[in-house]
């Protein structure tokens, strides 16, 4: 890992694992891209300048030369209103009302380790370069920070903006980045859903113009993902160039690809512009969320086994990121809201001895709480449900040597609440205007501190109060009625990310200051699955879709950017309680174990073959959990293309590796399957338990091996690969 300046030619060279990324201080003196790819030399690159079509292209201000103009430069920032018509980075109103900027290279700087964001989620990292930009005219300035690593191929970046002259100004677009692609040869690939159907893969050609993937739900939302994947044509999961671009925020978001009229491509985004102002007096500095820009020329796994390392590495909570998780029995599904201390008792009654080592309560344990149109903001406990509040439950679960959990939703208020009554204006919203309801429920103003500090003061009394070891932290509904009455009017437009700010500044003090408590996120399913939000929660709620079969696309498109160990995954029952499919406990099982495991069902239910499948299954997920947890995902088959999913795991010393395969439908008298393994060391041998053979890890990942399924829908078998 190196980060190095040619002053000769005012280049910059940052060098990590499988990539390059360069730039220089162009001749006019702003900063310019040059490339970003499989490692290079430290040689002049200026030759890779190419003009294109110079059509009514202005020159730079107060230089009259054709030949130069920021119109025929790839921005590492783009400004705007001075000759650059492409998407700018950063728009400033200036206190004339102008809006030109023209950021130019002052000076740089090499630290020995990367700085922390003020109040957001950020990488940790070591050798960080950051450059320092200035408008000569209205002394604008603007930071940029870029940060290599040894054991990812990923640059993280990102801007911060100052303001440097007496008067105050306006941020009306504050993105993290742009940098540039040669040509126009790609295609855009983005993470698309909704509830119950989370980050489904969509890949269109790039074109002229801009093509934008965004939020405005103050959310990183199911609907579309703070991620966007550059392919390059003709790439495919395992050949290939690829680019990524993932935004580690939690609110609207904005990332776009543009393929420009020069014929090369520009990426951009961060924070949504859209509704979005900034007010930035004189000397203040604002600063923007971190964008993580990935690279492979090992195709799509390559750029997602990047991510999967870097998150792993550096953003997930340490104490948790490579420790065996809980295995869960959450009661959501087995009671609902219908639940007593009695019937709670029975269900960690039922898992013992299955391994089963954490007992979750769901909703419906607090304030008048007996279905979903009342009580949340009332964080104590409901006695009438669970006689004597929570001790006695959670004193029999810990006598049986579990762990027990308890299920929250802070940010949000029922309008049928003591809090509500109590204090209306704490809900988000404008007085006097009718609100918009969803599931039964306001929001909170995270912006405001009085609220965060109720907030934090009533789950961390709930916590202080009562054994917990286990939080599932909910959030059901995106934001509406933007509007807080602590903010003047011309702050109302900050309100999206003094949002984002808040709700890290709850995780900071509730998360981190109950560092014995184990924290899962959760957003009705993976509503909030993203980059910022697992800084605090080392496993979210991937969906609430419990069903096998869709769940095989659900994490297979979550896999493309987040590690396996990130995904909260339950066998829950059949007929399942989302789609009303029936599959086998073993298929159920398999799927879930490709990820952080647990269950979601009435386990006073089982037959004694069950509890004993369920037994072995336990036993079986904690043989691979640290594959789970700590090795590199190739994904084989992908279900969004045919009637069959796999995936394979292997140990980062290639000792051992799994085989995960299903089926989606029998067909009769089917053509035979077979299987290329992937990422295995060619020169071991390996043993497969399940197919009593031994062989050459060249011939398992060239020699297509055969897979035998039986005559079922929904049919699902594991292998285990193991050095020899």
């Amino acid at each position: 890992m190196a980060i190095t300046y040619r002053a000769e030619s005012k280049t910059f060279y940052l060098c990590g694992k499988g990539l390059t990324y360069a730039f220089f201080v162009n001749p006019v003196g702003n900063l310019s891209h040059l490339y970003c790819g499989a490692p290079i030399g430290q040689d002049d690159l200026s030759y890779l300048r190419a003009k294109g079509r110079g059509s009514f292209a202005p020159t730079v201000p107060g230089i009259d030369s054709p030949e130069l103009s920021y119109h025929y430069f790839l921005p590492e920032l783009g400004f705007y209103g001075t000759g650059d018509y492409r998407e700018p980075a950063v728009l400033v109103e200036n206190a004339g009302g102008d809006r030109l900027s023209n950021l130019l290279y002052v000076s740089h700087e090499i630290l020995p380790q990367k700085p922390l964001i003020n109040g957001m989620p950020s990488l940790s990292g070591g050798e960080t370069l950051v450059v320092h930009l200035k408008d000569g005219f209205s002394n604008f300035g603007a930071d940029l920070y870029y940060t290599v690593y040894d054991d990812a191929s990923v640059i993280a970046r990102r801007a911060v903006y100052r303001n440097g002259a007496d008067t105050p100004v306006r941020l009306r677009r504050a993105y993290s980045f742009s940098f540039g692609l040669p040509g126009q040869n790609y295609d855009v690939m983005t993470l698309y859903g909704s509830w119950a159907c989370e980050r489904n893969i969509e890949q269109i050609p790039l074109h002229h113009g801009v093509v934008s993937v965004d939020s405005k739900r103050l959310t990183s939302s199911a609907t579309l993902n703070p991620f966007m994947g550059l392919i390059e044509k003709g790439s495919t999961e395992t050949h290939g160039n690829v680019w990524g671009v993932s935004l580690v925020y939690s609110s609207s978001f904005m990332l776009k690809a543009e393929g420009t009229d020069v014929g090369e491509t520009l990426l951009t985004g961060g924070i949504n512009e859209f509704d979005f102002s900034w007010k930035l007096n004189a000397g203040e500095a604002f600063e923007t969320p971190e964008v993580v820009i990935a690279y492979s020329n090992e195709g799509i796994g390559g750029m997602s086994r990047a991510y999967h390392d870097v998150y792993r590495n550096h953003l997930i909570d340490r104490r948790h990121v490579r420790s065996p998780r809980p295995v869960v029995i959450n009661n959501w599904e087995a009671t609902y809201f219908d639940f007593d201390t009695d019937k709670l008792k029975a269900i960690a009654d039922a898992v013992e001895g299955t391994g089963i080592d954490t007992l979750v309560l769901d909703d419906g344990w607090f304030g008048k709480r007996d279905n979903d149109k009342s009580g949340l903001g009332d964080w104590v406990v409901n006695t009438d449900k669970l006689k004597g509040g929570l001790t006695e439950i959670i004193n029999h679960v810990h006598a049986k040597g579990m762990k027990f959990g308890l299920w929250f939703e802070p940010e949000m208020v029922s309008e049928d609440s003591d809090l509500f009554r109590s204090h209306p204006d704490y809900a988000i919203g404008v007085p006097g205007r009718a609100r918009c309801y969803s599931r039964h429920q306001y929001m909170l103003d995270l912006t405001r501190p009085d609220v965060r500090d109720y907030i934090v003061n009533a789950v961390n009394s709930v916590l202080a109060e009562n054994s917990i070891d286990y939080v599932k932290w909910d959030y059901n509904r995106n934001v509406t009625d933007i509007y807080s009455v602590g903010l003047d009017a011309d702050r109302q437009s900050e309100f999206a990310h003094r949002y984002a700010l808040g709700l890290y500044d709850i995780c900071e003090r509730i998360v981190h200051g109950n560092p014995n408590v184990f924290f899962e996120g959760c957003s009705g399913g993976g509503a909030r699955f993203d980059p910022a939000m697992l800084f605090y929660f080392p496993q979210i709620w991937t969906s609430d879709d419990t069903d096998a079969e869709e769940r095989t696309k659900i994490q297979y498109g979550t896999s493309i950017v987040y590690p396996l160990s990130t995904m909260s995954c339950h066998v829950s029952a059949v007929p399942n309680h989302q789609v009303k499919r029936m599959t086998a406990l073993e298929t159920r099982g398999h799927i879930a174990h490709l990820g952080a495991t647990g269950y979601e069902l009435d386990p006073t239910l089982f037959t004694e073959e069950e509890k004993s499948l369920v037994c072995t299954q336990v036993e079986e997920f904690k043989r691979q959990e640290s594959l789970v947890q700590n090795g590199d995902l190739y994904r084989i088959d992908s279900p969004f293309e045919g009637n069959f999913f796999s995936e394979m795991i292997v140990s980062k010393d290639k000792t051992e590796a799994l085989l995960v395969v299903y089926r989606r439908l029998a067909v009769p008298n089917a053509e035979s399957k077979r299987i290329r393994l992937a990422g295995l060391d060619p020169e071991k041998t390996y043993r497969i338990e399940e197919m009593n053979i031994t062989v050459k890890g060249s011939t398992l990942m060239n020699v297509p091996m055969p897979i035998k399924y039986r005559s079922m829908d929904f049919y699902s078998a594991v292998y285990h690969i193991i050095e020899v």
